[in-house]
C-alpha cells in the first residue's frame, strides 16, 4: 500500500475517531453543563492547570521519536515504555503530596482531594503512550479510533451517572479517570507489542536528544495554552474561569473535530516523505486546503450563531460565555491551518524550531493576558486572538524556509475557502436575523440557518474553485473505489 493510500485510510479512521469521540464527548459535556454549576467546571479547570503542567514531563517527546525514527529498534520501544512508566509513577507520587500546596495558592481548599485523585492519571497515561505511538506509526488508526470511542462512552456514562446521583464536581473527576483507564485498556488489547524488562542507555540518549526540544516545546505550549486559565483562576476566581473554560472547551472541540483528523496523520505522513521535498510540499498543500475548506466556515458560523447555540445547548446560566466564544472563534480561523507547522518541523528533524516559535508565543501571551485580565474574560480572549494573528505569519515564514514554499503559493491554498466562508457568514447573519423574526425557537433557527448556510458555502466553493471542489470529492471517494488492507 502506498503512503498516499495509507494516509487516506488513516484520514477516514482518524475522522471516525475524532468525530465519534468528540460528538460523544460533546453530548456528555452538554448534559453535565446543565447538571453542574460554573463553579464546578472552574474548580476542575484549576486542577487541570496543575495536571497539564505535570504532563509536560510525561509527554517528553519519546512517542514522537518512535513515530519519526526510520531506524526504529526494539530497544528504543522498551526503553521508551519503562522510562514513561517511571516518570508517571513519580508524577503521581508528587501530585499526591503537593495537592495541598497547589490548592492553597488558589485559596480553594476543596481542590486538594480533587488534585490527589486526578494525579492517578499520570501513572495510567504512562501505561499507554508507547502503544498509541506504535499504532499511529503503523497507520493503524482503526485501533486508536476504537480506543477513543470506547473511552468516551465509558467515561461519559460514568460522569453522567455520578452527576445524576448528586456527586457534583466529582462527576467531572470520575469521568476523566475512568475515561483514561478505559482508553489504556483498549490500547493494550489492540497492540500485540509487549514490553521486555530491558532499558538501553544508548537508545535512551537517542530518544532523549530528539525529545529534549519537544520537552521544551511542551513547557512553552503549557504556558501558551494555560496562562489565561492560570491568571483568570488566580485573579478572578473559579466562576469566571468556569465561564471562560466552557467557551474555550467549545473552541477546543471544534479544533479536534476539524483539525486533528488531518493533524494526527500529518507527522507519520510527512516523516515518510522527508526524502522527497516535492511530494512533501504537495502533501502540505493538500492538508492546508482541506482543513481550511472545512474549518473556516465552521468557525465563522459559530461566531454568528453563538448566542443561540450556547443557550440552546447549555442553558441560560452560561450566557456570560457567549461573547468569549465569539471572540475565540476568530482565533480558530487561522489557528486551524497553523497546527501543521509543528508536524513539518518534527518530520524534517527540526523540533527546535517549534521551541523558538513557542517561546515568542509565550512572551506575547504573558504580556497580553497580564494586561487584559483586569478587564475580564472577554478581554483575555481578545488578547489570545491578537497574539494568534501576530504569530501566524512568522510560523508560516519558518515553514516556507524549511520546505521552500513561496508565500503567494501558500496563501493561494486557502484564499477560496476564506472568501467563501466570509460571504457565507454574511449570508448566515442575515438569514438568522430573519428567522428570529419569525420564531424564537432556537432549536429550529440554529439547524435551519446552519443547513442553508452550508449549502450556500458549497455552492460558492464550486463556483470559485472547481478544482478544489473536485479534489475534495476525489479524496473522499477514492478509498471506496478499491479495497485496501489495514497495516498490521
Amino acid at each position: 500500500m502506498s503512503i498516499r493510500e495509507k494516509a487516506i485510510q488513516g484520514v477516514l479512521w482518524s475522522a471516525l475517531q475524532n468525530w465519534g469521540s468528540q460528538v460523544g464527548s460533546l453530548l456528555v459535556f452538554f448534559l453535565l453543563a446543565r447538571l453542574l454549576t460554573p463553579e464546578a467546571f472552574g474548580l476542575v479547570a484549576m486542577a487541570n492547570i496543575f495536571l497539564a503542567f505535570m504532563q509536560i514531563f510525561l509527554q517528553q517527546g519519546f512517542a514522537q521519536s518512535l513515530i519519526q525514527r526510520q531506524d526504529l529498534q526494539p530497544d528504543h520501544i522498551d526503553t521508551a515504555f519503562w522510562t514513561n512508566l517511571a516518570i508517571g509513577a513519580c508524577l503521581t507520587a508528587f501530585g499526591l503530596t503537593a495537592a495541598g500546596w497547589v490548592a492553597a495558592q488558589f485559596q480553594q481548599p476543596q481542590l486538594t482531594p480533587i488534585l490527589q485523585v486526578l494525579s492517578l492519571l499520570f501513572l495510567i497515561t504512562a501505561c499507554g503512550n508507547v502503544q498509541q505511538a506504535l499504532l499511529e506509526r503503523a497507520f493503524n488508526f482503526r485501533a486508536t479510533a476504537t480506543r477513543a470511542l470506547a473511552a468516551t462512552l465509558v467515561g461519559g456514562a460514568a460522569g453522567i451517572g455520578l452527576a445524576l446521583t448528586g456527586f457534583g464536581v466529582w462527576s467531572l473527576v470520575g469521568q476523566q479517570v475512568i475515561q483514561e483507564l478505559t482508553g489504556v485498556l483498549v490500547l493494550w488489547q489492540a497492540s500485540d507489542w509487549r514490553p521486555r524488562f530491558r532499558v538501553s542507555l544508548p537508545h535512551f540518549w537517542q530518544l532523549f536528544r530528539f525529545g529534549m526540544p519537544i520537552l521544551g516545546f511542551n513547557f512553552l505550549n503549557f504556558l501558551n495554552s494555560r496562562a489565561d486559565d492560570l491568571l483568570i483562576g488566580y485573579f478572578l476566581g473559579p466562576v469566571p474561569l468556569g465561564y471562560y473554560s466552557i467557551a474555550y472547551r467549545i473552541l477546543g472541540v471544534m479544533q479536534q473535530l476539524l483539525v486533528q483528523t488531518s493533524q494526527q496523520i500529518a507527522l507519520p505522513t510527512f516523516s515518510r516523505l522527508q526524502g522527497d521535498l516535492e511530494q512533501f510540499r504537495q502533501a502540505f498543500y493538500t492538508a492546508t486546503q482541506l482543513t481550511s475548506l472545512i474549518a473556516f466556515p465552521v468557525f465563522l458560523g459559530v461566531l454568528v450563531l453563538a448566542p443561540e447555540l450556547v443557550v440552546m445547548l447549555f442553558g441560560e446560566q452560561w450566557t456570560p460565555s457567549i461573547p468569549v466564544l465569539q471572540v475565540l472563534a476568530l482565533a480558530g480561523i487561522f489557528q486551524s491551518i497553523s497546527f501543521f507547522k509543528s508536524s513539518v518541523f518534527m518530520a524534517m528533524g527540526k523540533p527546535s524550531w517549534s521551541l523558538w516559535l513557542s517561546l515568542l508565543t509565550v512572551i506575547l501571551n504573558l504580556i497580553g493576558f497580564s494586561i487584559a485580565v483586569r478587564w475580564g474574560i472577554v478581554a483575555v480572549a481578545a488578547a489570545f486572538v491578537i497574539r494568534g494573528y501576530v504569530v501566524f505569519p512568522i510560523g508560516q515564514w519558518a515553514v516556507s524556509r524549511l520546505i521552500h514554499i513561496p508565500v503567494l503559493v501558500y496563501v493561494k491554498q486557502f484564499t477560496a475557502p476564506l472568501l467563501s466562508a466570509m460571504m457565507m457568514a454574511g449570508f448566515l447573519f442575515l438569514l438568522r436575523n430573519w428567522l428570529l423574526g419569525l420564531t424564537s425557537l432556537y432549536v429550529l433557527v440554529v439547524p435551519v440557518s446552519a443547513l442553508l448556510a452550508a449549502l450556500f458555502y458549497i455552492g460558492l466553493i464550486r463556483f470559485f474553485s472547481p478544482t478544489l471542489f473536485h479534489k475534495l470529492s476525489t479524496i473522499l471517494y477514492s478509498p471506496f473505489t478499491k479495497k485496501v488492507k489495514t497495516p498490521s
